[in-house]
């Protein structure tokens, strides 16, 4: 738990908003990489994000990135936590942390799914597909060097580098053989997007990592968890959102959103077109996107596989691997894409 007292301190020196009144706490969420809390303090209303004790030390470093990120959205159109400070200082909560204002929305990862209208009105939950499909696109249109974020990532070469920094850390997991990694990962290394336009990407974009507004219509709220967040491709990250898209959200188990039920939901054509519009970006090449994203996601959930033991959330990763990179051999196989 923040000590609440020194937290106090840091606070009347740095947001004067609340200077002085008690501290009122509630913890919200964590895992073994962040917490987070609320915060209300007179007339402050926030949430601390900040790595446990036990997260690794890179996480300081994390923490830093996605404050940059977050900072960087204000006064753009992309939905986001307000950035309220930032404190580096390890010696007033145990960890940097920074304080980010304090959205009254909902995540579909709150109850495992719809709230209330979206649960039984299937008109209303389109506009939930169609907004996580603009949270991306508006991201893809903000001025990434006009916002000091040249050093965020590596943006020159990042096509180039993908199958084999990515083929290295499979190898340093390897703990079983993949069917279709060979075939994935040679028609990765033999084709390339149509364009290349480099932007800010979140990294790991799905529905349980944004919140929407109460009430309808559909209103994206904020996008949220920007851990892997960095300077390249914005178009993967709309390869990541619809890799797993059902052909017909009419059936959701055949899908890979076990989390939430797609009856209802655009087609992922439609999705992907009205990416296309708001980002004026061409997405000529999602299969592309599509296959890289499967590939990709194939090797990140092998690790946490491979670490599995006795846990059995991390046990279950090992059938959808198997999925992920069969679906990504067979889309090389059967794609049109630059041939």
């Amino acid at each position: 738990m923040i000590d609440l007292d020194r937290l106090a301190s840091w606070l009347d020196d740095n947001v004067p908003l609340g200077k002085g009144e008690p501290i009122e706490p509630r913890f919200v969420a964590g895992g073994s990489q962040n917490e987070i809390y609320e915060i209300r303090r007179g007339g402050l209303h926030c949430a601390i994000r900040i790595p446990p004790a036990t997260a690794p030390p890179d996480r300081d470093a994390g923490i830093l990135r996605e404050w940059r990120i977050i900072e960087a959205l204000e006064g753009t159109d992309v939905p986001h936590t307000p950035a309220v400070a930032m404190c580096e200082d390890a010696s007033v909560a145990g960890r940097p942390f920074y304080l980010m204002g304090f959205v009254d929305g909902w995540s579909p990862m709150d109850n495992r799914g719809w709230v209330p209208p979206f649960d039984t009105d299937l008109a209303a939950r389109a506009g939930l597909g169609y907004q996580l499909a603009e949270g991306i696109a508006l991201l893809s249109k903000v001025d990434w060097k006009a916002k000091f974020l040249g050093d965020l990532g590596r943006p020159e070469g990042f096509h180039e580098r993908q199958v084999d920094r990515w083929t290295a850390f499979f190898e340093e997991v390897k703990g079983r053989d993949l069917e279709g990694l060979a075939v994935a990962s040679a028609w990765l290394r033999a084709h390339r997007p149509i364009d290349y336009i480099p932007g800010i990407m979140h990294g790991d974009y799905q529905f349980a990592n944004v919140m929407y507004r109460k009430g309808v219509p559909a209103r994206l709220a904020a996008i949220v968890d920007w851990e892997m967040g960095t300077v390249g491709d914005p178009k993967l990250d709309l390869g990541w959102m619809v890799q797993a898209w059902p052909d017909d959200p009419g059936a959701p188990e055949e899908s890979s959103f076990s989390y939430v039920d797609m009856r209802g939901m655009p087609t992922r054509d439609q999705v992907v077109a009205h990416y296309a519009e708001v980002s004026g970006r061409q997405v000529d090449d999602i299969d592309y996107y599509v296959l890289l994203a499967k590939w990709k996601l194939a090797i990140v959930l092998e690790r946490g596989f491979q670490r599995a033991g006795d846990d059995e959330k991390l046990q279950a990763f090992g059938p959808v691997v198997i999925d992920l990179m069969r679906s990504a051999a067979d889309l090389a196989d059967t794609t049109d894409y630059g041939r």
